[in-house]
């Protein structure tokens, strides 16, 4: 066989198959900064973890809005301005961890549906029942993200698929996972899961955690 019909036969496509997935790779270094592993949380979610059919999930955001918008997971993903941010989780147990963090703004979200001048605070809704409440301003101000993935990989069932709350400078129980919903309200005294169980509303990392 000649040289050239030998390149011949060796570059004929092969028919089309479906390529398999590979397992996921986590970043473990950002722009010069440690990272710390997803593996690195504690399960502590009030009903263990939550398995959300992809297809099938829906994002409602309403309340006190112009228009109440219902997206689908890859509606958020396509509609959205995607953003990086390195931000640290604390949690009141006692651990932390460094992590990065891909997602969309929340207040692109909330935008989208047209905020009423009388909302005052966000409530989020998670897919087992949790709830937690943030002013309206910090949402609007401080670019905080709801999540798809972490270190460049994507979010997992039991770290929140497909959505978690990158609640930065609060406290771990700010960062509620699997939202479903985000309600606009003007109630300022909203007590989410464990606010109504006396941990603080604000959440802010250098105060109290727990007010009773």
């Amino acid at each position: 066989m000649s040289l050239p019909a030998l390149l011949l036969v060796c570059g004929t496509p092969r028919p089309a198959s479906r390529p398999k997935a590979l397992a996921q790779v986590e970043v473990r270094e950002y722009q010069g900064e440690k990272l710390g592993s997803t593996s690195d949380f504690h399960e502590n979610s009030i009903k263990g973890p939550q398995h959300v059919n992809q297809e099938k999930y829906r994002l409602t955001i309403d309340g006190l809005v112009d228009s109440s918008r219902v997206y689908t997971y890859e509606g958020i993903l396509g509609s959205f301005p995607h953003y990086k941010k390195v931000v640290h989780i604390y949690c009141v147990e006692g651990w932390d961890v460094n992590i990065l963090w891909e997602g969309v703004l929340v207040k692109d979200l909330l935008n989208s549906a047209g905020i009423k001048p009388e909302a005052r605070v966000a409530i989020f809704h998670a897919q087992d029942g949790y709830t937690t409440s943030l002013p309206l301003d910090y949402l609007l101000s401080d670019d905080i993200m709801m999540a798809y993935n972490m270190n460049d990989a994507q979010l997992r069932p039991e770290r929140g698929f497909p959505f978690e709350l990158v609640a930065q400078d609060k406290w771990g129980y700010k960062w509620i996972k699997w939202i479903t919903r985000i309600e606009l309200s003007s109630d300022t005294n909203y007590r989410g899961y464990w606010e109504s169980r006396g941990y603080s509303n604000k959440g802010n990392l250098k105060e109290r955690f727990f007010e009773r």
